[in-house]
């Protein structure tokens, strides 16, 4: 039986962008001169960095800031309570590569096309809603599919169901990383990162983060997950987007601006069609796990560590 929510559809959003967005999101994910692909639109070989539609169900169509609570209630999902955006965090996600995405939509309409896959009552921990988007160019090819979930912090107990269990992939036991990624964050990494759409007031000022428990602003959940992929991409990839067929990482705590991010990454001998496993875990230097079940499908072509 369906759960509450389940399948409801979200009006399809239109989704714009410049090349303009594509250089400022690279450059607030880490990017660096040796990758002028990313970083320079008049290179030869200019490229959008291949986790950039993960902003634009923030974004949409638009090049202004945007009142992201009053975005985030635009549209309630029938038959689930409705939950306060001022205390959410990122869940996990997970993205399949499917199309290289054109340096700007001008000349073209794109849209993204949300589901609710299912909502889950955690009881007073909170709530996880866990929902699917696609990008598509509109009456054609799909770009990407997303799976993601939001943790709704303290929104629990309304006798919705718990959920399933999800597929765990830790690190292998007992071997040391094959690559090492650091990337170290100052104070204005998600004053930065911001820009590309994501305007939660969580990330910006401490009022929020100090009523949810975190003790001020913390970093956006998918900066980090952001950075680990271009670790991945760089030091695996070649930083090379063809290289790359699925990511995907669980947040496991939150990441304070000027925190250093360690990435351990393994790669897991199993090839098919040319793609290898590669697991991965991104821990604040010295302390916790950020993000844990890290997974991606790549063409491993090389293997450099930056320590």
């Amino acid at each position: 039986m369906a759960g509450p929510g389940v399948g409801f559809e979200y009006p399809p959003q239109e989704v714009t962008w410049l090349k303009r967005d594509a250089l400022l999101f690279a450059n607030s994910i880490g990017c660096t001169a040796d990758e002028l692909h990313f970083l320079y639109e008049l290179h030869p070989n200019f490229q959008v960095f291949p986790t950039y539609p993960i902003i634009l169900p923030f974004k949409q169509t638009s090049q202004e800031v945007i009142d992201f609570y009053a975005s985030a209630h635009s549209t309630p999902i029938p038959g689930v309570p409705k939950f306060d955006s001022r205390r959410v965090v990122d869940g996990q996600r997970l993205v399949h590569f499917l199309k290289p995405l054109p340096t700007t939509s001008e000349g073209k309409k794109f849209e993204i096309q949300t589901r609710v896959i299912g909502v889950y009552d955690k009881g007073k921990a909170g709530s996880v809603v866990e929902q699917e988007t696609v990008l598509r160019e509109k009456g054609g090819d799909v770009y990407t599919k997303a799976v993601g979930s939001a943790f709704f912090v303290g929104q629990g107990n309304w006798g919705g169901p718990k959920g399933p269990s999800t597929a765990n992939f830790p690190p292998p036991d007992g071997k040391r990383p094959d690559v090492i990624y650091t990337f170290q964050t100052t104070a204005e990494s998600a004053l930065l990162y911001r820009l590309n759409g994501d305007y939660n007031p969580l990330h910006a000022t401490p009022e929020p983060g100090q009523k949810m428990g975190f003790g001020g602003a913390i970093m956006h959940g998918l900066f980090s997950w952001n950075t680990a992929c271009h670790g991945l991409l760089k030091t695996i990839g070649g930083s090379d987007p063809a290289n790359i067929k699925e990511f995907q990482a669980r947040f496991a705590a939150p990441v304070k601006p000027g925190d250093k991010l360690v990435t351990e990454m393994w790669k897991m001998g199993n090839v098919k069609d040319g793609w290898e496993e590669v697991r991965f875990t991104t821990k604040v230097e010295g302390g916790k796990m950020v993000l844990s079940n890290g997974r991606a499908l790549m063409r491993c072509v090389g293997v450099k560590c930056k320590l």
